[in-house]
């Protein structure tokens, strides 16, 4: 049974890659974060399909999804919804956000002020909504999957770090190589639309019971301490680094674990190892830097920091 559940998450990146070419490892991170139970933050230019990508992963997984487009006139309740008056009834009735569905895509999240931004705290960390003084669960699965745009600052608002903390993982989505650019110009030139995902051939093959019962199996693969201590080793070297203002905290540490655990059962592991741990170090940690302002004059990056620390810290062997 095992096997079969982890050979339809391989089936997932299949379907996806259906509408979606030369974001592979995007893919993979957007499964790590669903079954870890975490958040997405996705940055990269317009047009590499970060949009696309969330909404092919969730109709793979038939999971409901919507988009917020985040703009500076946005108000919370427009994420998280707001109390109607109702005439016929004479009461105030309460009318769901976006925020209630499965997966919430947080369109150019870096767009709105902080104000609206902090409407997602609550719903991220504590899976409910708290309008009027009562609380909404969210549906389960739930999972933000933000973006913002790397390049265009105008405009904007800087994701307090209070916020940052809260994703699991960033995933940085590249330009695509000639022959993926190519692929892409091939399958638009023989009419596929990205509004149609079901006519691209993206068919579900993974429901939410099958999610929730990989999400339990992804809780038992164990660690060793050892394992813990080089996850440890590595959020403590972030802090200690000299280009470093701010490092990885305790609930960074727990991040990098959960999301190797993920990446383990996916590899078919029963345990994490070292090489789990190395391999998602990157996007678990690199949203959670803060750099010192000379260390970024001099265009040093948090990857760049994070490849360093990953050579000179010690592997348990």
């Amino acid at each position: 049974m095992t096997t079969e559940l982890r050979n339809a998450f391989a089936q997932v990146r299949t379907e996806v890659g259906r509408a979606v070419v030369g974001q592979d490892g995007a893919v993979t991170g957007l499964l790590i974060a669903l079954l870890a139970g975490g958040h997405v933050l996705l940055e990269g230019v317009p047009g590499v399909a970060k949009t696309l990508l969330v909404r092919s992963m969730s109709h793979a997984l038939s999971l409901d999804t919507k988009r917020v487009q985040f703009t500076p006139d946005l108000m919370p309740g427009d994420v998280t919804g707001s109390l109607v008056y109702d005439a016929k009834a004479g009461e105030f009735e309460f009318r769901a956000g976006p925020v209630f569905t499965n997966i919430c895509l947080a369109d150019e999240i870096n767009r709105t002020p902080p104000k609206t931004q902090s409407a997602l705290l609550e719903a991220m960390e504590e899976r409910q909504v708290s309008v009027d003084g009562v609380s909404r669960k969210l549906p389960v699965p739930f999972m933000v999957a933000a973006t913002q745009n790397p390049i265009e600052y105008e405009g904007t608002y800087t994701l307090p770090e209070a916020q940052l903390d809260r994703f699991l993982l960033k995933l940085v989505l590249e330009m695509p190589e000639r022959d993926s650019e190519l692929e892409v110009l091939r399958r638009h030139s023989a009419g596929f639309n990205p509004r149609d995902l079901a006519a691209a051939g993206v068919t579900p093959v993974l429901s939410a019971a099958q999610l929730a019962e990989a999400q339990v199996l992804v809780g038992r693969v164990g660690a060793s301490t050892d394992v813990m201590g080089y996850a440890v080793d590595l959020a403590r070297a972030t802090r200690s680094s000299p280009s470093v203002r701010l490092g990885v905290s305790p609930r960074g540490s727990t991040a990098l674990l959960a999301a190797a655990k993920a990446w383990a059962w996916l590899c078919g592991s029963e345990g994490v190892t070292p090489d789990h741990i190395q391999t998602m170090a990157l996007p678990v940690m690199r949203h959670r830097l803060q750099l010192r302002p000379e260390a970024e004059l001099e265009g040093v990056s948090a990857d760049t920091i994070l490849r360093s620390i990953l050579q000179q810290v010690r592997v348990p062997i």
